[in-house]
């Protein structure tokens, strides 16, 4: 950030090139930073979340004929909108209370009906009216068991509640040994970006708060004073006779 000086005012503008340049200097640095968050995103992703595993069943929505309490209806196959509706509906038979607390006793596992209904997805296959259930949890086996058990559980349940309605079971559940999260490839982009932004914000923070004079441009260009002198670095000059009386006179010193 430089300073810059009028008469009776003061104020401050933002130097990109000095900004620029400490990017370029923090280089080796902001990629370091990256990779260190890029390790530790994976050992998260790899180590300290438990993984989850995903078993779907697919149920035929037969709905040729069907009534709710005093009205009958009937819906074609071209009727696909109101087909996939119906299947929202009976997806919400299968979230009540009710329904999952038949599923769990019958599943036997040991879940509240709200852990159950956050572990449960419903909705149409492709736009049909095959509608499409998948349960998520820690062992794959044991989605497998609760999404047939939702296969068996859910017909009935809808039978009871709407007249003539019928659900029959397309492909039941198997168990799918490949997890579905979390991912390692994401977490450890994730990171890596975030490391990355962490330390460029770093480095151009302390740019900005950086008042240091560097060299006599940096004075001609923000207060406008005449360079009276300068001490020229003669280490760096490839001057050897400096260079040695400098180290001689160090020994000496010490």
């Amino acid at each position: 950030m430089e300073k810059t000086e009028n008469s009776n005012k003061e104020y401050y503008t933002i130097d990109l090139l000095h900004i620029v340049k400490s990017l370029a200097r923090q280089a080796w640095l902001i990629a370091l930073c990256g990779l260190l968050a890029a390790a530790i995103g994976f050992s998260i992703s790899a180590f300290a979340i438990a993984p989850t595993y995903s078993s779907s069943v697919k149920l035929y929505v037969n709905n040729s004929s069907i009534s709710l309490g005093n009205t009958n209806f009937s819906i074609s196959a071209s009727e696909l909108t109101a087909a996939q509706s119906l299947v929202r509906t009976y997806g919400e038979i299968l979230d009540s209370r009710s329904t999952l607390e038949r599923v769990i006793e019958k599943a036997d596992v040991d879940y509240s009906w709200k852990e159950l209904s956050d572990m449960i997805e419903y909705a149409p296959s492709n736009d049909t009216e095959i509608m499409r259930v998948t349960v998520t949890c820690e062992d794959p086996y044991e989605a497998r068991r609760i999404a047939n058990t939702i296969a068996d559980v859910l017909p009935v349940r809808i039978s009871e509640i709407i007249d003539g309605a019928s659900m029959e079971v397309v492909d039941s559940a198997i168990a799918d040994l490949e997890k579905v999260a979390p991912s390692i490839t994401k977490y450890t982009a994730i990171a890596f970006i975030l490391g990355i932004l962490f330390s460029v914000a770093v480095v151009v923070a302390f740019a900005l708060m950086d008042d240091t004079i560097h060299d006599e441009e940096y004075i001609l260009r923000t207060y406008d004073y005449p360079i009276l002198g300068k001490v020229p670095d003669l280490l760096n000059t490839g001057n050897r006779s400096y260079a040695y009386y400098s180290k001689k006179k160090k020994s000496a010193d010490k």
